[in-house]
């Protein structure tokens, strides 16, 4: 799960917004001005549905590892539990990334060129142009100094960024910043939570490239980036 974050994305003249939806802090870029109403009604109804499964289903805000859930289960706690699983985390540090691919999705779907939903620091995206993504790694020194230039082919991905000196996300490891790329926000999300886990002990290079092995065998993650 991520951490809430300066500016950090520039993608040209698009139409930008920042909304808040319950929990949900989210930054939408869009060519369409209809596509931040309807990333904010895909997250709110995704929301409402995932609030309604959580309370018959407690265990899975709880749990700490992979959860199982019934294939009637709302699309969205699916999508959480299935890249919560192919990481070794509980369900709960891939429904932000979740909720923005979702949102993402309905952008498309109204013919959208341009789709970004960040929420609380996991980026969803799509795009027909270049968009520039920072990283923000708190007080850390190289913070907003370096990033990603995604172009066309880059597109669909997630990113995410998780950290134990930043985040309030409960976390495990002592990384400043463990990012991670994947095909959604969903898996990096997922992945980005333990490979900050697995960032831990005195000698900081060895638990940085410990953290970038956990990334390098979590099937579907394109590359990593840890701080410490």
């Amino acid at each position: 799960m991520g951490l809430p974050e300066p500016e950090r994305i520039f993608a040209g003249d698009l139409h930008r917004a920042r909304k808040a939806v319950e929990e949900a802090n989210l930054l939408i870029l869009s060519d369409l001005q209809r596509g931040i109403d309807v990333a904010v009604e895909s997250v709110a109804a995704h929301m409402a549905e995932l609030k309604g499964y959580v309370g018959l289903n407690p265990s899975f805000r709880l749990a700490l590892l992979p959860f199982d859930v019934e294939g009637s289960a709302p699309r969205v706690v699916r999508m959480a539990a299935e890249a919560a699983t192919r990481s070794g985390v509980g369900p709960m540090a891939a429904v932000p990334g979740a909720l923005a691919d979702l949102a993402v999705a309905s952008m498309q779907e109204i013919g959208c060129s341009v789709s970004l939903v960040e929420n609380g620091g996991e980026i969803s995206a799509t795009s027909e142009r270049p968009i520039l993504v920072a990283i923000y790694a708190g007080r850390s020194p190289v913070s907003g100094r370096f990033g990603f230039f995604l172009e066309k082919g880059d597109f669909p991905i997630g990113i995410a960024t998780s950290s134990a000196t930043v985040s309030h996300a409960v976390s495990f490891g002592e990384a400043d910043a463990a990012v991670v790329v994947s095909e959604s926000a969903a898996l990096a999300d997922a992945a980005a939570t333990r490979v900050c886990n697995a960032v831990s002990g005195e000698d900081a290079r060895a638990s940085v490239e410990g953290g970038l092995r956990t990334a390098e065998k979590i099937p579907g993650v394109r590359g990593a980036i840890v701080v410490r």
